[in-house]
């Protein structure tokens, strides 16, 4: 396959060294990278495949001022709702080309650790289940592919996942144990899960890998840059001095904003969210908030 990966953060290049196993690939990304096949935007606009790993926020300026519709097919990485809007990013992808050509991907995978070429499973979700196939196919052998129609399903679960990892920096960085820890994944399963079937999605996605899997890992290690998020809250640094210190997008942050938002809009219970909200918004003090989500 002739594949294009737009965006070279560490996800982008993560997904660049996997795609590029099997297929013919290119990278692109709004900065020039010292990276083999990095090319200009139109070149990589010529593929007949590509895989766009911006940023959930960058999505719908960079569709408008960039994209040209060729017939390409697009499977989207990032993970996220969009904070002014509360668009998912179905949503606004459809907005430039037919759902058939789209697809997305979840599932547990820390970058670091898809560059190392260690074993992984994703979900490539999709309305075209063939298209989804496609993009599977295209995958390494160090990468089991699976795929659904779910298209909601994956995209809530992919980006409510970021906003419990911060909640569950918070948890270990008081060191309130093993047992909160995962009472707080449960429960943030359950919230996400509640928050999904109110947009259509099927209760049984967030049981899947890019459900359960992707929160179990994101919610409970440091490699998790909304996990560390959580983590500088507990030790009571300012939002801008966690952001300044990760260097990185920490997609949780406006998601969090995003689900009160929705949360608001359409009477959802959100606990969990809701706290992570009053922490990096309102700057309440994290230890009242765990207070609160106890009580």
């Amino acid at each position: 396959m002739k594949i294009a990966i737009i965006g070279a953060g560490k996800w982008g290049q993560a997904l660049y060294h996997a795609y590029s196993q099997n297929n013919d690939v290119v990278i692109h990304s709004r900065t020039a990278k010292n990276i083999e096949n990095f090319v200009s935007l139109e070149v990589a606009l010529e593929r007949e495949y590509l895989v766009m790993a911006i940023p959930a926020q960058f999505v719908r300026g960079w569709m408008e001022e960039n994209f040209e519709d060729r017939g390409q097919n697009i499977v989207v990485a990032a993970k996220g709702i969009e904070t002014s809007t509360g668009a998912f990013l179905n949503d606004i992808y459809s907005e430039f080309l037919p759902e058939e050509r789209l697809a997305y991907i979840s599932g547990p995978s820390f970058a670091a650790e898809v560059k190392q070429s260690l074993p992984t499973a994703l979900m490539i979700s999709s309305t075209n289940v063939q298209l989804a196939q496609t993009y599977a196919d295209a995958l390494p052998e160090f990468i089991k592919g699976y795929v659904d129609d779910d298209v909601v399903g994956a995209e809530v679960s992919g980006a409510y996942k970021n906003v419990i990892a911060i909640a569950g920096g918070v948890c270990d960085g008081f060191s309130l144990g093993n047992n909160a820890r995962a009472a707080l994944i449960s429960r943030g399963l359950v919230e996400m899960t509640r928050f999904g079937e109110a947009f259509g999605a099927k209760a049984e996605t967030f049981l899947s890998l890019g459900g359960a899997g992707d929160l179990f890992l994101t919610a409970s290690s440091k490699l998790s840059r909304n996990y560390r998020v959580g983590l500088g809250l507990a030790e009571g640094k300012s939002m801008d001095e966690i952001l300044e210190e990760l260097g990185e997008v920490a997609e949780g942050v406006p998601t969090a904003k995003a689900l009160e938002k929705i949360a608001q809009r359409k009477g959802l219970y959100l606990p969990i969210a809701h706290e992570v909200y009053a922490m990096i918004e309102e700057g309440k003090d994290p230890k009242q908030s765990v207070k609160d989500l106890l009580a």
